[in-house]
């Protein structure tokens, strides 16, 4: 299972890719935001930035609703670099703009996805990546681990190459499911991605090695 980290934070990104298993970044409008960064330029840049730290895909996500917006968008993003993949939203024009973008060999993923059918689109449109958010479905008193569950056996049924990238993580636990059924990426913060470090009997045993140790001297 792939591991990317969802922010925009160049120090985050530096410090998960320093762990050694950093395979990728996702991004979107309000990480963006979040950090201060603003204007086509500068937002640009930042890409440029994340893909000189990262050696895997980084998600640009398209501002525009249309289908004209999102292909002019989309066009230039990919042109900006070779790791940036064009990440869309799940609607009518999404759906064509993907069939597009997969047709001149552009990589995408699909965001915004809460429902199998949609990631069923995504996929027969030829998205790279389809994005299901997880832990806004649980926020509303829906399974999200379900909706990943059903995803991987259709896409296991028919074939389909696209992949599974688990969104809206939130701790640990999303992580150890998400790669008991399957999905083949998770996105997160950091936090959670260092949550799997912790456990008390590590820390109680590394303790006592301490303290032994000492002993000896």
């Amino acid at each position: 299972m792939k591991f990317f980290i969802d922010t925009a934070n160049l120090s985050m990104i530096e410090e998960a890719n320093a762990l050694g298993i950093l395979d990728g970044v996702t991004t979107n409008p309000s990480l963006m935001a979040k950090e201060g960064i603003s204007g086509k330029e500068n937002i640009l840049n930042h890409y440029l930035e994340i893909c000189d730290i990262v050696d895997g895909d980084v998600s640009a996500e398209v501002i525009g609703i249309t289908y004209d917006e999102m292909i002019a968008e989309g066009e230039e993003l990919a042109a900006l670099h070779p790791q940036i993949v064009v990440k869309v939203p799940i609607t009518k024009d999404g759906i064509k703009a993907i069939k597009y973008f997969s047709g001149k060999g552009i990589r995408t993923n699909c965001t915004l996805i809460f429902s199998a059918g949609q990631a069923l689109l995504a996929a027969k449109a030829g998205a790279t990546y389809v994005s299901p958010f997880l832990g806004r479905l649980d926020d509303v008193s829906t399974d999200g681990l379900n909706l990943i569950e059903e995803i991987r056996t259709i896409f296991d049924n028919f074939g389909f190459e696209t992949e599974i990238l688990a969104a809206s993580v939130r701790h640990s636990m999303h992580i150890i499911n998400c790669a008991k059924i399957g999905a083949d990426v998770v996105t997160c913060p950091l936090p959670p991605i260092l949550s799997l470090l912790k456990h008390p009997l590590t820390d109680s045993g590394l303790d006592q090695f301490i303290k032994d140790s000492q002993k000896m001297k």
